[in-house]
This record gives C-alpha cells, sequence and structure tokens, in this order.
C-alpha cells in the first residue's frame, strides 16, 4: 500500500493531495502570497482527514516547475524538509504536465492525443510545452520552455496547435494564433492531477533523495526567501515529531 503527499504552488493556487491505498484527499485554495505560510497545516489537515501520519509516507511529491519561482522553492523546500526527515525520496513532477493531465477529460471528449500547455509566465512570455497522451502516460513532445509571445506565435503559426490549456488562452487572447484549437483556460482539479502523475512516478522508481529534489527554473534567483527557509525548518520539525 503506498502512502504519498504531493505539493503543488507553481502557480497562484496551492494543491495538496494525500493517497494512501485506496484512500484519497485533494485540497485546491489561494495560494500566491501565502503558500509558504498554508502549505504546510494544510498538508497535515489532508494526512489527517486521509487518516494517516507523516511518518508512514513512502514518498513526498512536488511541483517542480516551470512556474513562479518562490511558489516551486516553497513546494520543493517543504518535500525536502518532509523527506528527510522520514528519511523517503522526494518526487518532481512536471508542472505544465500537470495541466495536461488536468485537461485529460477535454481531450478524451474531443478524440485529441496531444496538447500544448500555456501558461502565463508574466512580462508577455509564456511557459508552454506539448504533450501526447499514449495509455495512462504522457510523452514530451515539446520540452517545457520559456517563450516570448512572438516565438510561440511563429512556433504555432506554423504548426498549429489542436488544443491548448492553461492560463495564457485568457491572459492572450488576441495576442496569440490559437486558430480553430479546442482551448480551456482554467483548470478542473490541480491536486487531483497532480496526485495521479505523482503515483504514476513514485510507481516508475523515479524519487530522488531529498538533498537531489531541484525545482525547474526558466528564470534565475540565486536564493531562499526567510519564508521559503522557515516552511523548510517547519517541515523538517513536523516530520521528526
Amino acid at each position: 500500500m503506498t502512502c504519498l503527499l504531493a505539493l503543488d504552488s507553481s502557480t497562484e493556487q496551492l494543491a495538496v493531495a494525500v493517497a494512501c491505498g485506496d484512500a484519497r484527499v485533494t485540497r485546491n485554495v489561494e495560494g500566491g502570497a501565502m503558500a509558504s505560510a498554508r502549505m504546510l497545516p494544510l498538508a497535515m489537515e489532508a494526512l489527517a482527514a486521509c487518516g494517516i501520519h507523516v511518518r508512514q509516507l513512502d514518498a513526498v511529491a512536488f511541483g517542480a516547475g516551470p512556474g513562479a519561482f518562490t511558489g516551486l522553492r516553497c513546494a520543493c523546500a517543504v518535500a525536502q524538509g518532509l523527506a528527510f526527515g522520514i528519511g523517503i525520496p522526494v518526487v518532481a513532477v512536471d508542472s505544465l504536465m500537470l495541466v495536461a493531465e488536468d485537461a485529460r477529460a477535454l481531450l478524451q471528449r474531443n478524440d485529441l492525443r496531444a496538447v500544448w500547455v500555456a501558461m502565463d509566465a508574466r512580462m508577455d512570455e509564456v511557459y508552454a510545452a506539448r504533450y501526447a497522451l499514449e495509455g495512462t502516460r504522457w510523452r514530451i513532445e515539446a520540452t517545457p520552455a520559456l517563450y516570448t509571445l512572438e516565438a510561440l506565435a511563429m512556433r504555432w503559426l506554423t504548426n498549429p496547435p489542436e488544443a491548448v490549456v492553461g492560463t495564457a488562452v485568457q491572459a492572450f487572447d488576441g495576442r496569440l494564433p490559437f486558430g480553430a484549437a479546442i482551448n480551456q483556460a482554467h483548470t478542473e482539479d490541480r491536486a487531483a492531477a497532480l496526485l495521479r502523475l505523482a503515483l504514476l512516478l513514485h510507481a516508475d522508481g523515479t524519487g530522488v533523495d531529498a538533498a537531489r529534489a531541484m525545482p525547474l527554473y526558466l528564470r534565475d534567483k540565486v536564493a531562499l526567501t526567510t519564508a521559503e527557509r522557515e516552511a523548510a525548518r517547519a517541515a523538517a520539525g513536523a516530520a521528526r515529531g
């Protein structure tokens, strides 16, 4: 019986999910600047709702990016702190693939097997990647990258997308050539999608030692914030307790 905690704060939404055997608990709440303060308490609440203690976990997963820098560091730091305290692996989940997984039902309703995920990265830039669905798994067809609007528009004009999902659909409506692509701006349940991917990755043995877990940065920053350092210390303390 696998018990796993998954955390994601790569967007303005904070997603926390727990699985243990057949039991599932998912939480989607406002994150953003509050993510570092809310993540650990929400994780502990989800574990309790699932009926397990943190020391029963087999792995901790986190949304590794691309996404908001502080959010990526927060999720990574909490995952590392918990995993290090218990001595379990950390599983990194592609945050754009998470959006594709959330849109799986949309694709299946329209008999589509591939989708572009495009997320507003601010400053007229987009985090984007293309994924193809093969059975229950996603294959990366275009690696996650940071695009200017002009660069992504050029790529889509050359090879028009069949489907586009993510916040860029709304943020850049009229500025990107969506054409006839099926599109969806919102996510249905980030936490549930995160959990499904995390369980598959854990089953595949992709977890790493907590010290080796790293977010996927497509923009640079060199230091943790005070809130991120405090989140990591609190997570380690919770795991030891």
